[in-house]
């Protein structure tokens, strides 16, 4: 899955894709180095970002889907939101599938309008808003109140009649870097949701304060840890660097097919 920010201020990639020709040069690159689907998004959720209204985000974000799906009409775009009303018109412009950082819990129209638009969920761990998460880690046990976390929002989910789900640990929403580290080491545990995982490392603080250095030297740390979440039972890896992802997913299934 790349990762095509509309946001002026995501914490790697922020300006670089805000008019529609970068945003379209960037989907063709991530398409032609083998990107399954394209998230987009409007609104930046890195720790401490600005509130933006939902006018705003719909400005940014929907443009960008039209745009692209009308330059790559089979391409998969997922719309990274968490406001129903952005869902609705993204799919209605172009994208097929919802990537929602508080699984329904910032809005709780989502559940319901996933259900009518029938497209698949993704469904991510997070306490309170990007704005006031770095302050919500007092976990006593993450992994299980984590597990405990989705197996309620399944729940909820499957109530409301959406088949389609995919489960996404939020690595660093609410969680320091420790913490982050303790679900990546027991993400094989997760496969007892019965959902495919999707894992989203991709230069985050994680990796570069861990090597000291910063989130544009931190391409090397992310494939390390995308191999690393590959072999505990990730299936979908979220990314910037495309063409380094796909050789991670190439090698793991070479693996996986000689054992």
């Amino acid at each position: 899955m790349g990762i095509i920010n509309c946001t002026p201020d995501s914490f790697y990639d922020g300006g670089k894709t805000v008019s529609q020709r970068e945003i379209v040069s960037q989907a063709e690159r991530m398409l032609s180095h083998g990107a399954t689907f394209l998230d987009l998004g409007g609104y930046s959720s890195r720790p401490g970002a600005d509130d933006i209204s939902e006018t705003e985000e719909l400005h940014r974000v929907i443009p960008a889907i039209k745009a692209v799906a009308k330059e790559f009409p089979k391409v998969n775009i997922s719309v990274d939101t968490f406001r129903s009303s952005v869902a609705k018109q993204a799919i209605d412009s172009g994208a097929c599938m919802i990537n929602d950082i508080s699984a329904g819990i910032l809005d709780t129209a989502m559940i319901p309008t996933v259900a009518t638009l029938k497209v698949p969920y993704v469904m991510m761990h997070m306490r309170g808003t990007p704005q006031t998460m770095a302050n919500k880690t007092d976990y006593t046990n993450i992994t299980k109140e984590v597990l405990f976390y989705f197996s309620e929002r399944i729940a909820k989910a499957r109530e409301a009649g959406i088949n389609d789900l995919i489960a996404d640990p939020g690595f660093g929403f609410a969680k320091t870097r420790q913490q982050s580290f303790t679900l990546l080491k027991h993400l094989e545990d997760f496969a007892m949701l019965e959902l495919p995982i999707l894992v989203g490392l991709s230069r985050k603080s994680m990796i570069y304060k861990t090597l000291e250095t910063n989130a544009e030297e931190a391409l090397n740390g992310t494939t390390t840890l995308n191999s690393v979440a590959l072999l505990k039972g990730a299936s979908i890896l979220r990314v910037h660097d495309v063409k380094e992802a796909v050789e991670c997913v190439k090698l793991h299934e070479k693996l996986n097919s000689n054992a």
